[in-house]
């Protein structure tokens, strides 16, 4: 009889642990659900891990802009720059996951992971993607004060001075640097990498003739190109851009491995609710594909993109692979 009891009260303490577990789960899932439907309810903060000034700052306005009007909910957009992006990545991959604290990043986020080996954060488990904004243009520059007018002229003044031409890019392990470090090693070139905490600061210097060359984002040098204080020499990507239509790809000029494109992408803290990315993802994509998000984005030189969190996340596992293979071939490690 004790036995049988003793078994009963097991069982009966079991139960009453799965029942507690299945009531937690589903308090959870309703206070989830709950979340979502009153989402947003108050102020949201687009974090840029970059000053103010540059691609990622004023698209980031932009898409802040138009949230807030269709959302009738104030989104402010700050700016926490420094460690080529890391601090801001960071801010937001540590932040609370309720959809308040948005990420607006570009393609560093994904090239670190090759390129850093202390990373505070990591992209897949700590962040998660909600849209893939745009896709960003990246020009190699030199200022109008320089006598370059080609690529052939930049090469060749490299090569008569190994070591003494300063080129400048917008931070350690981005684009810029990928794309700076892989062309002195295809062209044969010594250039001395001199990194800036975003493309603002290294446009300053680019007009000062601070640096002889800069690999920067179009959105970035498209009004000083325009006023001819800098001049384009070569593009990355697959083809030529609308904008520059006479600036050739660097494929083009015979060094290939430049087709890889920077973009700006919206993360959020990966534990934030999936209903709220999906909310966030669908509205964010749709202000994207609008003709008024289409013609803003355009007049940034950017090329708009948008879609589901699912088609970024495989956009994200796709350029992972694809930014290892350049950082591997330019031999470039964070600094």
């Amino acid at each position: 009889m004790k036995l049988c009891s003793l078994n009963e009260a097991v069982r009966a303490a079991k139960a009453s642990v799965v029942l507690a577990l299945v009531a937690v789960m589903a308090l959870w899932a309703f206070s989830q659900q709950a979340a979502a439907q009153s989402y947003p309810n108050r102020r949201i903060t687009f974090v840029v891990p970059y000053p103010a000034g540059g691609a990622t700052d004023v698209s980031a306005r932009l898409l802040a802009t138009k949230l807030s009007d269709a959302w009738k909910q104030t989104v402010t957009v700050e700016n926490k720059s420094g460690a080529g992006g890391v601090i801001g990545n960071d801010f937001v991959a540590k932040a609370q996951p309720d959809g308040y604290t948005v990420l607006v990043a570009i393609t560093q986020i994904i090239q670190a992971p090759s390129l850093v080996s202390n990373l505070p954060y990591d992209v897949f488990k700590d962040l998660a993607p909600v849209t893939q904004v745009a896709l960003s243009t990246i020009v190699l520059t030199v200022p109008d004060a320089q006598p370059i007018k080609s690529l052939k002229d930049l090469i060749e003044l490299a090569k008569a001075n190994p070591g003494k031409l300063p080129y400048g890019s917008f931070g350690n392990a981005t684009t810029s640097h990928l794309y700076g470090e892989l062309l002195k090693k295809t062209a044969g070139i010594d250039m001395t990498h001199v990194p800036y905490r975003g493309a603002a600061p290294l446009m300053n210097d680019l007009l000062g003739n601070q640096v002889t060359a800069a690999f920067v984002d179009l959105t970035t040098a498209g009004s000083q190109l325009s006023a001819g204080k800098v001049r384009a020499l070569a593009i990355g990507g697959e083809k030529r851009r609308s904008q520059l239509p006479d600036v050739p790809t660097l494929a083009e000029l015979g060094y290939p491995g430049f087709e890889a494109e920077g973009w700006v992408g919206i993360f959020v803290p990966a534990a934030t609710p999936r209903d709220i990315v999906a909310k966030l993802s669908s509205e964010l994509a749709r202000i994207i594909a609008s003709p008024e998000g289409v013609a803003g984005l355009q007049a940034l030189s950017l090329l708009p993109v948008g879609g589901s969190a699912e088609t970024f996340e495989a956009v994200l596992r796709r350029d992972h692979a694809r930014w290892a293979d350049v950082a591997k071939a330019a031999g470039v490690r964070g600094e």
